[in-house]
């Protein structure tokens, strides 16, 4: 009797909610009716007028970030062309691998779907063995790194996956909400919580790092498949 008392007053409380939040958006629809009632032929030319002009600069934006490599992860073939693509765009996501990496794989196959979603950020890839003055100059150790560079400079890094969960199976979503707190994309969903449903502390329970050397240069593995 007790759990069905307690059930039904839960169904209450979430009814008496739904019902609020209902009228409030009835509310609102019915105050931007009402405003629009309100308007002359002028008024509503203008705002017609105002709405075009912001889908045609909202288009003409996407096609500047198209024309400039946005819309796709790419791979560049040297750290000459980092400098320049990060020159073109005020959001780059630069992915740092290796090919003999596992973990960058699963980067990978994540960045391929953000870079379709987040036309307003420039994804793109580097091979760290041909990049050795760039991994020195950005203090690159781990591997996969992604450098989050916005108006040139380079604002955060994501190194291995500390900061998605500490797990392989993290979505794209998870990495979609870290690129969003460095404000390297328009994410728009809770910022304050990670979309994982593990609330642990962010720990350390990678597989233990292996030593790599890449022409003289030591890097950790975030892999143990190498």
């Amino acid at each position: 009797m007790e759990a069905n008392a307690s059930v039904d007053v839960f169904s209450k409380v979430l009814e008496n909610q739904l019902l609020q939040t209902t009228k409030l958006v009835e509310e609102h629809l019915d105050a931007e009716i009402q405003k629009l009632d309100q308007m002359d032929e002028d008024e509503l030319e203008r705002l017609r007028e105002k709405r075009l002009e912001a889908l045609k600069k909202a288009q003409q934006q996407k096609q500047e970030w198209l024309s400039k490599g946005h819309g796709e992860y790419r791979e560049i073939p040297s750290e000459r062309d980092f400098f320049q693509e990060v020159k073109e765009s005020i959001k780059v996501v630069c992915h740092f691998y290796r090919d003999s990496t596992f973990r960058c794989k699963i980067v990978d196959r994540h960045l391929v779907i953000l870079s379709k979603k987040h036309l307003e950020t420039k994804f793109l890839k580097l091979n760290v063995e041909k990049a050795p003055f760039l991994c020195e100059r950005l203090r690159i150790k781990v591997i996969p790194t992604l450098a989050l560079v916005k108006d040139g400079k380079t604002q955060d890094f994501v190194v291995g996956f500390s900061d998605l969960g500490n797990t392989d199976d993290f979505t794209t979503e998870t990495l979609e909400w870290r690129l969003g707190c460095s404000d390297i994309l328009n994410y728009s969903g809770n910022l304050m919580e990670p979309p994982f449903q593990s609330q642990k502390k962010f720990g350390t329970n990678f597989t233990k790092l292996e030593k790599k050397t890449i022409r003289g240069k030591k890097y950790d593995s975030d892999s143990d498949d190498d």
